[in-house]
């Protein structure tokens, strides 16, 4: 489902100049949701998000190839949005994180500090403590933003 509503979105994000950040397809209480989460640089607005949103509802429509009802978002994904591709990474560089994995490291499965590095095998943080800890990505749960107070 998600990899045929991405190949439908990318045409309409591209031609509003924005940026696929990623499209679910999930079931949450007893509704189907397919969300799509754009951005652009200096924030994605509501008037984007209804462009998509009417765009691809059509589109939808049209293929019908979704059976279950299910309601379609089209939204940011937030200030403490999920790193997922090369350029979230890249543009996260000297920003603070969080980090959850699946196993303990060190007793910890949680962790924060400043992005420094990345590459295909593993991510590396500085930590408030000034240590830098480098991550395997296929340990890596969940990654994203922090939100800084």
């Amino acid at each position: 489902m998600e990899a045929k509503a991405t190949e439908m979105v990318l045409p309409i994000i591209e031609a509003n100049n924005l940026e696929l950040v990623d499209v679910e397809y999930v079931k949450e209480g007893s509704d189907y949701y397919l969300r799509i989460y754009a951005d652009k640089e200096g924030g994605i607005t509501i008037g984007d998000c209804e462009i998509v949103n009417r765009a691809m509802s059509d589109l939808l429509d049209a293929d019908d190839f979704i059976k279950d009802a299910y309601i379609l978002e089209v939204s940011s994904p937030g200030l403490t949005r999920p790193l997922k591709k090369e350029n979230d990474f890249k543009r996260s560089i000297g920003k603070i994180v969080e980090i959850k994995t699946y196993t303990k490291i060190d007793n910890c499965k949680d962790f924060e500090g400043e992005l420094t590095a990345y590459d295909e095998e593993t991510v590396t943080i500085l930590t408030e403590d000034e240590k830098e800890l480098k991550i395997a990505r296929k340990d890596i749960s969940m990654i994203r933003l922090a939100f800084v107070y």
